[in-house]
């Protein structure tokens, strides 16, 4: 009997070992389903290693080397960074997308592997060392400097509409765009609007060494946080609504008849292949699960400060090219690696964070030592008192949004409420349903001669299909 038990026991662990296997697996390299062009999905190792060969034989001895250093450099460089991605999109894995193609993401986190070695042999070097590779890149970042005498947040009395117009600039844009980005991520309102004010309260810390920092009353509080940021935030969580309206059932183009059919299930490729509810938080949460969402909460505002830091130490203006190539690849870095944390923190079952979400990790915190390291007359100002205040509003803030959002789904919203979405199995949760029936406005399903899918009137009822295993989108 002894023997029986350990024997049953073996196999339950090795059951156990191969769920957990397949579940980082999914969120590591998701595999693709339904492939409909084979020709785009076939291994092409040896075709890519001639032509890549041929490729650089061509260019190292056809090209003129009697040009500068820099140029040569350029070269090589450009060289390295295409084998680099070409070794991505046959070694490495996809992440838990597969749209528009898993090579387009293997090729994003071969990026994000570059731009960490990159940060690492960075902070490896002097200041002048440093500045000087980022003054190669584009010399006219040479003559650059930041003016410290510039005044921030003057005449704050003086309020008008007019005024307030006047400050709606390029990056009021760039907010609301950033905001209604972050919450098609992030799909929480309580985490969203807990971020939204907690950075306002990270601009007052820092203000006393970023100039920039300092700013009315009516600046932060309408400009940024209501309007910028809330109406991103709005837009964000409407667009998830709008694609949570529908099913997806696709088709594959081969059976689509019409020209424009097979341009529109084309242009649809780019769109997400399926989209479900994400719940972050339930009324029973685990300690583990709270304090997971509490370190995102914080770890977001490192991130945002890492932005500004790099670009005031460094001496970038924020419209600098290096900037925005900066922010966008993160803003496309941080897509998967935030579902690949979403499944660590909510599903039992996931026992390994995912590379994606390790690289960028490591870049953030690499981000912050070098800014450190390098910043040491900056930070030699810093206001001890205003940084230990920081931290520990920071971490109450943390704590209290997270807290208030488990008592939001205990006593007010059993189900569907306003910081969350849907339900999903998860760590610490209740039972998820599989099916649910609701009255939507559209359903997407498969149609020859519509591109792929085709509408269903708005009274009619269909059952919304809800992801047993994951509970977030697939690329």
């Amino acid at each position: 009997m002894a023997s029986r038990g350990s024997h049953n026991r073996t196999k339950i662990k090795e059951s156990d070992k191969k769920v957990y296997s397949e579940k980082f697996s999914h969120i590591n390299e998701c595999a693709v389903e339904d492939i409909s062009l084979d020709v785009f999905y076939k291994p092409h190792s040896i075709a890519a290693l001639l032509c890549s060969i041929f490729g650089v034989i061509v260019a190292s001895f056809i090209r003129n080397e009697d040009v500068s250093n820099d140029d040569n450099i350029w070269a090589g460089l450009i060289v390295v960074i295409f084998f680099l991605l070409l070794i991505s999109t046959l070694a490495f894995p996809n992440g838990p997308f597969t749209r528009p193609h898993p090579a387009v993401w293997r090729m994003v986190f071969g990026l994000s592997i570059f731009y960490l070695l990159a940060l690492l042999f960075l902070l490896f070097q002097n200041y002048d060392t440093a500045k000087g590779i980022i003054n190669w890149l584009d010399p006219k970042l040479k003559d650059f400097r930041i003016d410290m005498d510039k005044e921030y947040g003057v005449n704050c009395s003086d309020i008008s509409v007019e005024k307030i117009w006047n400050h709606l600039d390029v990056f009021a844009l760039g907010h609301f765009l950033g905001w209604a980005f972050k919450a098609v991520l992030i799909r929480h309102m309580g985490i969203l609007w807990a971020m939204s004010i907690m950075w306002e309260v990270t601009e007052i810390a820092f203000a006393h060494l970023l100039p920039n920092f300092i700013e009315c009353w009516w600046d932060a509080l309408i400009l940024d946080v209501l309007l910028c940021n809330g109406i991103g935030i709005w837009v964000g969580l409407k667009t998830c609504k709008w694609f949570e309206m529908r099913e997806y059932k696709w088709v594959s183009i081969k059976d689509i008849h019409s020209t424009s059919g097979k341009l529109k299930r084309a242009a649809l490729q780019f769109t997400p292949q399926s989209w479900t509810h994400v719940r972050w938080l339930d009324p029973t949460c685990t300690y583990m699960r709270f304090i997971g969402v509490c370190q995102m909460v914080l770890f977001w505002q490192l991130s945002e400060l890492n932005t500004f830091f790099l670009k005031h130490i460094f001496e970038m203006p924020p419209s600098h090219p290096i900037v925005i190539i900066r922010l966008c690849f993160l803003g496309i870095m941080v897509a998967p690696s935030a579902r690949q944390y979403y499944s660590f923190v909510t599903d039992t079952q996931c026992k390994r964070l995912g590379t994606q979400c390790w690289i960028y990790g490591a870049i953030q915190l690499t981000e912050a030592l070098l800014c450190i390291k390098n910043g040491k007359l900056l930070f030699g100002r810093t206001q001890a008192v205003n940084i230990l205040a920081w931290l520990m509003v920071m971490f109450f803030l943390a704590v209290l949004c997270v807290y208030g959002c488990v008592l939001w789904h205990r006593y007010v919203s059993e189900f569907d409420g306003a910081c969350s979405q849907g339900s999903t199995p998860s760590k610490g949760s209740l039972a998820s349903r599989s099916n649910e029936s609701a009255n939507v406005a559209e359903e997407l399903i498969g149609d020859p001669g519509n591109g792929g899918y085709k509408k269903l009137l708005e009274t009619e009822t269909v059952k919304r299909r809800i992801s047993k295993s994951n509970p977030a989108d697939e690329g």
